[in-house]
């Protein structure tokens, strides 16, 4: 089995050590950089399936490097690292394109542990089912090509906002905490935090919704969670 390529980005050489040796200990292929602009550099050559991505880094910070990533339309989950206390910090990495985050200081077990969770959320729908679909009107979410489609043109999701609307559409019509959202796309079996679902809620509104303030997909139920819903909506799954 080919093994996934985890790339770390942090100038504390302390710390990209001992993540280095974890990674490498728990089978990943690793790469370590210490500024933003050298992100863009090993990027072709070692093409990673995930980067673990330092808020504060020389020459370009992290919120950058994640900034410029998804501009160029590259979708590769991303893990954010951050000394901040402040929610602020945490939350603009999520609005940037980042996947999770965590906050210094932390178990490598842990962050492996969510990197783990990530592949697998990843490689689960192909897995289950091949050609599954859904559609809810003009929207289309196509789990064999892990693509989605509104109006016949693709909406570019990351893999993480992907997930997020596929477990939606796994629940359609049913109201889901952001507890049981944490759960189940993030993999968190403990008490989260659920900002990081409200982040991607928002992210995907922007994406699929004509008015993000009046969305006809994914409703805010108060005090609750979310459920998704929509015009003509139906699948060509036997999932529930």
């Amino acid at each position: 089995m080919t093994k996934k390529k985890v790339l770390i980005v942090d100038d504390e050489p302390s710390i990209s050590m001992l993540l280095e040796f974890n990674l490498n200990l728990a089978g990943y292929e690793v790469r370590t950089v210490h500024d933003g602009m050298a992100v863009f550099d090993i990027l072709k050559p070692f093409r990673p399936d995930l980067i673990v991505l330092d808020l504060m880094l020389p020459k370009m910070d992290g919120i950058e490097v994640c900034r410029e990533l998804r501009r160029r339309g590259n979708v590769v989950p991303i893990v954010m690292l951050t000394a901040m206390q402040d929610v602020t910090d945490r939350i603009a990495g999520l609005d940037n394109g980042a996947d999770d985050y965590m906050t210094k200081p932390f178990s490598p077990q842990e962050l492996i542990s969510r990197i783990s969770a990530i592949f697998r959320r990843i490689q689960d729908y192909p897995g289950v089912i091949d050609e599954a679909r859904y559609d809810f009107g003009p929207l289309q979410v196509d789990l064999g090509t892990r693509e989605v489609h509104q109006h016949g043109e693709l909406v570019e999701l990351t893999p993480k906002e992907f997930e997020l609307l596929v477990f939606l559409c796994r629940h359609r019509g049913k109201v889901l905490s952001r507890q049981q959202l944490l759960q189940g796309v993030w993999d968190y079996h403990f008490l989260g935090d659920t900002r990081i679902v409200d982040v991607h809620i928002s992210h995907l509104r922007d994406k699929i919704e004509r008015s993000a303030r009046s969305p006809e997909y994914i409703m805010t139920v108060r005090n609750v969670g979310y459920k998704l819903t929509g015009p003509n909506s139906k699948d060509q799954t036997a999932l529930a």
